[in-house]
């Protein structure tokens, strides 16, 4: 599907691998990708984006269209894997990721700090570290190089992207030579949900495949444009895909 492998892992699946298992030199950096409409879309013109999916180590189906799009074409897709979810099985389970050196590239200082009163609640802090990197970070050789040396020095062996996409992805296969062997999560906002940052969708919202458009009447500034031209490019990535197929 788009020439990309999507797993069937669900969401507590990917948590359970990610948690009890440490990446080896030989594996390296285990991406872990959970694309929704606007991953589909953007890569239709950008290939860095594409070529970070292609060689991720675990791709889900976050958004319910990819999720069923994937139905309908007879893929074993065993339900919507969001990065939310994934973060929130793994939190949940302090204990089992003080196994892990965890790192987090983080927006802004106040989840950094939230980040860290959940470590301290959880005994993690000696294992945590943070980084918030400057604006538009990606666009710069320096900064990235920087970025990636911190992460390499923690001993990082479980690594939370928070920067958003397609920075996120882009940067992890970029500079997968400098990183250490690590399970990387590229999970966009789902950790200022988790801390307590960002309202959690209501349940009735999720229930009924609505929840992108309570998170454009709570950002519509940011988020409207954007859903309009991702759901454009999905649509159209959809198109070609078929004819691929047929």
């Amino acid at each position: 599907m788009f020439g990309l492998r999507f797993s069937t892992l669900t969401e507590q699946g990917v948590a359970e691998r990610v948690v009890t298992t440490h990446r080896t030199a030989a594996q390296g950096v285990g991406a872990v990708i959970t694309p929704n409409i606007q991953h589909i879309s953007l890569m239709g013109h950008n290939p860095a984006l594409l070529r970070a999916c292609q060689n991720a180590a675990l791709l889900t189906c976050d958004g319910f269209p990819l999720y069923y799009y994937a139905r309908a074409r007879g893929l074993p897709a065993t339900g919507r894997v969001t990065g939310r979810g994934i973060v929130a099985a793994l939190l949940a389970q302090p204990q089992r990721l003080a196994r892990h050196r965890l790192f987090m590239v983080l927006d802004s200082a106040r989840t950094v700090a939230a980040a860290k009163a959940w470590a301290a609640r959880n005994g993690l802090s000696d294992v945590l570290e943070c980084y918030v990197p400057d604006y538009g970070f990606e666009t710069r050789p320096a900064d990235c190089a920087t970025l990636a040396q911190c992460i390499s020095q923690h001993g990082t062996t479980l690594l939370f992207m928070g920067v958003g996409a397609p920075r996120s992805e882009i940067f992890l296969d970029q500079y997968r030579q400098d990183l250490p062997p690590c399970w990387a999560l590229c999970i966009g906002q789902a950790l200022l949900v988790a801390f307590g940052l960002l309202p959690q969708p209501p349940r009735l919202v999720l229930a009924c495949n609505l929840e992108w458009l309570w998170r454009i009447a709570m950002e519509p500034r940011r988020l409207l444009r954007r859903y309009v031209v991702s759901a454009a490019g999905f649509a159209w990535a959809v198109l070609k895909d078929m004819t691929r197929r047929g």
